[in-house]
């Protein structure tokens, strides 16, 4: 049993792209089905679908023609964990690796990305850092 379904999602996400495949399915829930579109939305993730009575999502990922191997996703960090939460005002948001990457957070607009979240000066709990 998976015990913490955001880090299960990137770290799969992460792994897939690093074996360079395209496909990657998961486990189903509402708030992983949030991420994957906020994911989507940053172009980290082409395909978002719900499949099969006992849903999974299948998540495409997206590639990127002028990169060495392809690959959209070259790390992750997992920021806030269920043993210890960390919240930014939106204020406190910066900038991740100049820009190259996102930092995703759970706001009551829904998740975020970092851009998004100033632009609508909305601050919540730090998910997770892509690049």
């Amino acid at each position: 049993m998976v015990t913490d379904p955001i880090s299960d999602l990137i770290i799969r996400l992460k792994n897939a792209s690093n074996a360079k495949k395209a496909i990657v399915a998961i486990s189903y829930s509402k708030f992983a089905e949030n991420v994957a579109h906020a994911l989507k939305k940053s172009g980290y993730v082409s395909t978002v679908e719900k499949k099969g009575k006992s849903p999974i999502l299948e998540l495409e990922l997206g590639i990127v023609s002028d990169e060495v191997n392809g690959a959209r996703i070259h790390g992750v960090e997992r920021v806030s964990k269920p043993s210890r939460r960390i919240y930014r005002k939106y204020s406190d948001i910066r900038i991740f690796r100049s820009g190259f990457g996102n930092t995703f957070l759970s706001t009551p607009k829904g998740i975020l990305v970092d851009q998004e979240a100033k632009k609508l000066k909305v601050g919540g709990e730090v998910l997770f850092k892509i690049w």
